[in-house]
């Protein structure tokens, strides 16, 4: 059977992209996980995170993002040896934000709307543990909340298929190289911002009906 154009088109831009990420340089530096006063942290992964930086900045009470890496077991991995899938790491975003505009359980729903949880370490063309659906809870208020929002996630008929979001204690976070910060911002007109990162923007923004910035 012969590919779509769009396929071809797709795998083309994914190519480009992983070609691009092997000039990166290192500089990974492990960030503070205590937030500045009056502030409040959050960690996801959903899949890239130069899409998922962009979309978590659009929303109204998050004041900064960071992408980085989250959940594996080697300390200050680059995004070739997170590539690799050997580190356990997941492309992940640590967000900044003020609890007295935006709430966590609202975090959650962000998350859940701008992916799709139901597709283990996957999404869209991406493949592999490192762009798997992951929530990095805090303490055990924040377990409970993802927890509680899955089930009713779940009962609600929202996704055919089962979520299989990962639910794991946010205990480093590794701030990428730095040209990954603000990605699809600084390169509008690269392949995979183009072909994936944008029209998934797009999708989120019809879906998601609160306040944007």
């Amino acid at each position: 059977m012969k590919k779509s154009i769009f396929f071809v088109l797709l795998t083309a831009a994914v190519i480009a992209c992983n070609a691009q990420t092997k000039k990166s340089p290192a500089g990974i530096q492990k960030v503070n996980l205590n937030p500045p006063k009056g502030k409040a942290i959050a960690a996801f992964a959903e899949g890239c995170f130069w899409c998922s930086e962009k979309i978590f900045e659009s929303v109204a009470g998050i004041d900064s993002v960071v992408s980085g890496y989250a959940g594996g077991n080697k300390a200050n991995p680059t995004y070739e040896e997170v590539s690799s899938e050997t580190t356990g790491h997941a492309e992940s975003v640590l967000i900044y934000y003020n609890p007295q505009k935006i709430s966590y359980k609202e975090l959650l729903r962000v998350f859940f709307t701008s992916h799709d949880p139901t597709t283990k370490d996957r999404q869209g063309p991406d493949v592999g543990s490192s762009y798997r659906s992951v929530i990095f809870y805090r303490d055990a208020a924040e377990k409970a909340r993802a927890e509680f929002a899955i089930r009713e996630l779940s009962k609600s008929g929202q996704f055919r298929k089962p979520i299989v979001t990962e639910l794991l204690p946010l205990k480093e976070f590794w701030r990428a190289e730095e040209y990954h910060q603000d990605f699809a911002k600084k390169n509008p007109n690269q392949g995979y911002i183009k072909a994936v990162s944008n029209p998934r923007y797009e999708s989120f923004k019809k879906a998601y009906k609160s306040k944007s910035k």
